[in-house]
C-alpha cells in the first residue's frame, strides 16, 4: 500500500481530547467574535470520549515505517494561502475568597456551566469531564487544573484577538457566579506544590511518577506553570528548516520579552522567567534547544530519528494508559514493548507520542512556539503578532536568518540559560539581548504592515517593555509599592488577574513587608 493511502487509513483523533481543533485541525478558519460568545443557547449536551480507544480505530493492514513517520510530518505542508494561526494559553485558576487553587469540583462546575450556557461539547475521561471542545476550539485541563484554550486555526490576528476575547468573556461570565477567578502568570506565584490540586487524568499519573526519576523540576512544571504558545504553518521541508532554525534561535528573545514569572510562593524568586528555567532541569531528553536542527542535514527524518528515541510515556489500550515510560517509540515500532508484547504502533500512537516532546519549538503537521510565559489579555494576542510578522513574511525571516546564522551552538545555549534570569538585560555579543529584541520586533512589525491586515497594533503592549527593558510584574509592584511590598501576593492577584471586576480584590491576608530584591545587574 502507498504511504499516503496508508496515512489516510491510519489517519485518527488525537487522544485526550485536547487538540482536536486548535493543535490539529489546520484547514479552513472561523471567526469568534464576542456576540456569539455572549449568546446564551440552547444545551448541546454531547460528550466525546477523551481517547479514541485504538482497538477501534481503522488498522494498518501493513507495519508503519520510519518513511510513514517522515511523510507523517510532511503531510503538513501547505500553500501559503492555507496557513493559519494558532493559539493556546493556560491561565490559573483560584477562589477569589482564598486565593487557593480551584479543586477538580470547581474546575467541573466550571466545564459544566460553559457546556451549559454556551453550547460546548464535553470531553469525559471515564465518569469525569476533563474538557470541552466547540468546532476546532478545546479547553482542555493541564496536571494542576491549569485551564487552557487550544484555539481554532484562524487566518488573522484580529480573528485570533476576538477568539481570546469570547473564551475570557465566557470563563468570566461563568467564573464569577462560582466565585472563581483567573491569573495569567508564567508561575504560580502564591502556592506550594503540596498545595495544587491533581486532576483525574490518566496520562498525568503516569508523568506525575515518571518526572522525579528524570529531573528535579519536572513536578513544577506540571502543577504551577502557565505558557502561551503559538502554532504556525509551513508549506515545504525546506520552509520548515528556515522557520525552525529562526525560531529556536530567537525562542530565548520571545522568553525574555514575555518574562511574567518572578514569584514563587509568594516572594521574588530570583529570576524573571521561573518557568523557562524549570523547563532546563524537567527532562532533558526531551526538551531543550535541539543543536541538530543546525546541521546541515536537518530535516523531517531527522526529526523523526530523534522523536523515535525520546523515552516514551505511555500506550493507550482498552481505554487505559499503559506505562511504558523508559521505553523509545523505536521499539515499539520493533515490536519490543513488554507492556504490550508483540504490538505494533498505529500513526495515533505516533501522534500521540509527539505531543510528549517538549524543545522550545515543537515540530508536529505545524510547528509550535514555546518559549513564552502566560500573561495578561494583551500579551495572549502580542505573541501570535511577534511570531506571524517574522516568520509568515519571506523578509523578515530572511533577515532572522542572516541575523542568526553565525550563533553558535554555545551562544544559543548561554541565551537559553541566561535570559530566564536576566531577561532583556543578558549581555550578547557587544551588547544586550535588548537591543536583539530591538531588531527584532521591528523586524516583525515590518513584516506585519507587508501582511496588510492592520495588525502591527498587536505589538503595542510588548514595545513598551523592549524600549525600556522592563521587567513585567516586578517591576510594576516595585514602582507601585516602592522598595517594600505589602501583601505582594494580594498585588499579583489583584493587579494581573483577567480584569474580572473590582468585587475581586477581596483579600485579608498577609501585610508582611517582602523586599523586592532585583537580581539583575545594573548595566
Amino acid at each position: 500500500m502507498a504511504v499516503a493511502s496508508r496515512l489516510a487509513v491510519a489517519r485518527v483523533v488525537q487522544p485526550d481530547g485536547g487538540a482536536a481543533g486548535g493543535r490539529k485541525g489546520r484547514q479552513g478558519f472561523a471567526v469568534v467574535g464576542l456576540p456569539a460568545a455572549g449568546r446564551r443557547g440552547r444545551r448541546r449536551g454531547g460528550a466525546v470520549a477523551a481517547s479514541p480507544p485504538t482497538e477501534e480505530a481503522a488498522k494498518l493492514t501493513e507495519p508503519l515505517t520510519k518513511e510513514d513517520l517522515v511523510a507523517y510530518l510532511a503531510s503538513g505542508c501547505k500553500p501559503k494561502e492555507n496557513w493559519r494561526i494558532g493559539t493556546e494559553h493556560e491561565k490559573f485558576g483560584f477562589d477569589v475568597e482564598t486565593l487557593r487553587p480551584i479543586t477538580y469540583d470547581q474546575i467541573s462546575a466550571i466545564l459544566n456551566g460553559l457546556s451549559e450556557r454556551f453550547e460546548w461539547d464535553k470531553i469525559m475521561e471515564e465518569n469525569h469531564v476533563i474538557g470541552l471542545k466547540q468546532g476546532k476550539q478545546n479547553i482542555s485541563l493541564e496536571p494542576g487544573g491549569q485551564f487552557e484554550l487550544s484555539g481554532a486555526p484562524l487566518e488573522t490576528l484580529h480573528q485570533t484577538c476576538a477568539e481570546v476575547n469570547s473564551h475570557l468573556y465566557q470563563v468570566k461570565a461563568v467564573g464569577e457566579e462560582l466565585g472563581v477567578g483567573f491569573l495569567g502568570m508564567g508561575f504560580q506565584p502564591k502556592w506550594a506544590l503540596t498545595d495544587i490540586p491533581i486532576m483525574p487524568k490518566g496520562r498525568y499519573e503516569i508523568m506525575r511518577n515518571y518526572m522525579p526519576k528524570v529531573g528535579t523540576l519536572g513536578l513544577d512544571m506540571m502543577f504551577r506553570t502557565c505558557t502561551v504558545q503559538v502554532n504556525l504553518d509551513f508549506s515545504s521541508e525546506q520552509d520548515m528548516i528556515r522557520k525552525f532554525r529562526a525560531s529556536l534561535a530567537l525562542q530565548p528573545i520571545a522568553t525574555a520579552i514575555f518574562a511574567n514569572s518572578p514569584f514563587k510562593e509568594g516572594k521574588p524568586n530570583g529570576f524573571l522567567s521561573l518557568r523557562s528555567h524549570i523547563w532546563t532541569d524537567t527532562d532533558n531528553n526531551r526538551s531543550g534547544m535541539l543543536p541538530f536542527v543546525f546541521d546541515d542535514t536537518f530535516g523531517f527524518e531527522q526529526y523523526v530519528d530523534y522523536a523515535l528515541d525520546v523515552p516514551m510515556y505511555f500506550v493507550y489500550r482498552n481505554k487505559t494508559y499503559i506505562d511504558c515510560t523508559g521505553m523509545s517509540f523505536r521499539d515499539f515500532m520493533a515490536g519490543k514493548l513488554p507492556q504490550v508484547p508483540g504490538e505494533l504502533p498505529t500513526l495515533n500512537d505516533w501522534e500521540n507520542h509527539l505531543t510528549t516532546i517538549f524543545p522550545e519549538v515543537r515540530l508536529k503537521r505545524y510547528m509550535e512556539m514555546r518559549g513564552a510565559d502566560g500573561g495578561p489579555w494583551r500579551r495572549l494576542c502580542a505573541l501570535p503578532a511577534f511570531w506571524v510578522g517574522l516568520l509568515y513574511d519571506d523578509e523578515s525571516l530572511q533577515s532572522i536568518i542572516d541575523m542568526t546564522s553565525d550563533w553558535t551552538k554555545e551562544e544559543r545555549e548561554m541565551l537559553r540559560r541566561k535570559v530566564p534570569v536576566t531577561g532583556l538585560k543578558t549581555p550578547f555579543r557587544d551588547g544586550y539581548v535588548r537591543d536583539l529584541a530591538e531588531d527584532v520586533l521591528q523586524l516583525a512589525k515590518n513584516g506585519l504592515e507587508r501582511r496588510g491586515y492592520k495588525e502591527v497594533g498587536f505589538l503595542r503592549e510588548v514595545d513598551e517593555v523592549v524600549r525600556t527593558a522592563s521587567e513585567s510584574i516586578r517591576d510594576e509592584v516595585a514602582a507601585q509599592r516602592g522598595p517594600c511590598v505589602r501583601g505582594v501576593v494580594i498585588l499579583i492577584y489583584t493587579d494581573i488577574i483577567y480584569n474580572f471586576g473590582g468585587r475581586w480584590t477581596r483579600w485579608t491576608g498577609s501585610s508582611d513587608c517582602i523586599p523586592i530584591q532585583n537580581p539583575v545587574p545594573n548595566s
